[in-house]
């Protein structure tokens, strides 16, 4: 570029602060130029050529036909070769039936084209190993999109407008307006492609574009310039306000149950006494009596078995939600309506899990009579109302129940990486049952096969180990403070008779006890 004049001095040395300011590249990486032919992108395709070697960068560019406007997106195709061309930088190109995804996928032609816009250009950063995609939005753009998040209505990340850098999208130009884009293609006597569809005020953003600015120009001629400076206030309110909620969202949420002992009764304490004393009924156990005992020791197992199919606690649609949303959450209600607006609190935790605001709305109207029981699902989540809490995890496909059913003793596959070993072993006089999570062991001799492995059904009944009297299982957990999820996860092993042997994880049956008597013992283990 050797050409020189204050508009391209000017131009070139705002990219080069914006870029400085938020660090937008790092030396020696490579870039990908979305280009298409319009004045933004060749505008963007220029100065970082003429940066290049100053940020230590390296350049290709890629350009999308849609095949939208005929003769059109022809002739933008082959100005963005010649300029690649003429520029010494790598083009890719790309060919999409926009009209046929449109339909496919039931979206308008124009998110269709940015879905597979977006697509093509992450797919093809991976392929070249490329750091990021630079694509041209300006200034205008941000304002644009600040007013339609307004109309749309908004929360206050919405008043941010558009941001220098979104995961793998960075926007070199967001400083610069249309019209400083334009003179500085004018100043370097550089040409670009217009597309006509600009030029129509057919769609809402054309609308604020063509219509709503021009009107607020006339109150305040520097609107423009107005709104983003403010947007760029609120951004770093917005540091203030983000590290802010994340203090009241830490104060609101804990993990599921599980990370402590505390009133430990699980599986390890009370599926067996620690000598052969059957006529001893155990009311309770406390964690001093076992060491290093986790709370719910079968959580994870439970969790890959329900519901005996595919793909467990993971959203129906992909499977790939973020780690940090794809786990349980307990939300206090009572430390909620402590925060200083609840309602945003709750919003900032539900609203990235798929959750509409009139999901929320819902949801927050309805802590007061607290429907215990309730469930309200979004695309990927379920919240569950449960006392004083809500209880939040990843939405798993409806568990068709079929039950396993074990004719004989061996090893059976629960999933891909569970099993359940059955088998049998003589008691001696020092035969000690197994007191583990994941294990039981039972008088073989009253147990009749085939056993049966389900979820459990309503009007489940058997007796807790240690008691004498029947009690409904769905009473039990509920004694044991069980959140509808994990009532909904619950399995039992049943014998022939569909008695319950065993709530796994949590109990066996007193009436298939190991007694001094024994002489065979039926050992369950989930390896």
């Amino acid at each position: 570029m050797e050409k020189n004049s204050p508009t391209i001095s000017t131009f070139v040395n705002q990219v080069r602060h914006f870029v400085h300011h938020h660090q937008l590249f790092t030396p020696r990486g490579k870039y990908i130029i979305a280009l298409s032919g319009g004045a933004d992108s060749v505008s963007l395709l220029l100065v970082l050529k003429h940066l290049e070697s100053e940020l230590g960068i390296t350049l290709e560019a890629a350009h999308c036909n849609f095949h939208l406007r005929g003769d059109e997106s022809l002739r933008d195709e082959q100005f963005c070769q010649q300029l690649c061309r003429r520029l010494h930088v790598p083009l890719h190109l790309v060919h999409f039936d926009t009209h046929a995804y449109a339909d496919l996928h039931h979206v308008s032609i124009e998110m269709a084209a940015r879905d597979l816009r977006y697509a093509y250009f992450e797919q093809l950063r991976r392929d070249i190993h490329a750091h990021d995609i630079c694509v041209a939005h300006h200034r205008d753009d941000s304002v644009e999109t600040l007013l339609l998040n307004l109309v749309r209505g908004t929360g206050l990340r919405g008043l941010r407008g558009i941001q220098p850098r979104n995961a793998h999208i960075i926007r070199p130009l967001l400083s610069h307006s249309r019209q400083q884009i334009e003179q500085y293609l004018d100043a370097l006597g550089e040409s670009y492609v217009t597309d006509s569809t600009n030029l129509h005020n057919d769609v809402k953003r054309n609308k604020i574009r063509l219509n709503i600015i021009p009107l607020l120009r006339e109150l305040n001629p520097s609107v423009s310039q107005s709104i983003f400076e403010t947007s760029l206030r609120v951004t770093e309110a917005l540091k203030i306000f983000d590290d802010a909620i994340q203090h009241a969202i830490a104060d609101v949420t804990t993990p599921p149950s599980g990370d402590t002992c505390r009133g430990c009764t699980c599986l390890k304490c009370t599926n067996q006494p620690v000598e052969k004393s059957p006529n001893q009924p155990v009311e309770k156990c406390t964690n001093q009596a076992v060491e290093n005992c986790p709370n719910q020791p079968l959580l994870v197992h439970l969790r890959q078995v329900h519901p005996l199919s595919n793909c467990p606690n993971q959203p129906v649609e992909n499977c790939t939600t973020p780690q940090t949303q794809n786990s349980p959450l307990t939300i206090s209600v009572p430390r909620l309506k402590k925060q200083p607006s609840p309602e945003y609190t709750l919003h900032e935790i539900l609203s990235p899990r798929g959750f509409t605001s009139a999901q929320i709305e819902q949801i927050y109207t309805s802590l007061d009579t607290n429907p215990t029981g309730k469930i309200i699902t979004s695309c990927t989540h379920e919240l569950a109302f449960d006392r004083s809490t809500l209880i939040l995890q990843p939405k798993t496909p409806t568990p068709l129940v079929r039950p396993m059913h074990i004719p004989e003793t061996g090893t059976y596959v629960l999933s891909d990486n569970l099993k359940l070993k059955v088998e049998t072993e003589e008691c001696g006089d020092r035969y000690e049952p197994s007191r583990t999570a994941d294990c039981a062991c039972l008088d073989a001799l009253d147990i009749k096969f085939p056993l049966t492995l389900r979820h459990i059904e309503q009007g489940d009944r058997f007796v807790p180990f240690g008691m004498t009297g029947m009690k409904l299982v769905s009473d039990y957990l509920t004694d044991r403070k069980k959140n509808i999820f994990e009532k909904r996860a619950q399995l039992v092993l049943t014998d022939a008779q569909q008695r319950i042997l065993w709530l796994v994880g949590e109990r066996t049956d007193n009436r298939f006890r190991i007694t001094p008597h024994t002489q065979q013992a039926l050992r369950l283990t989930l390896q």
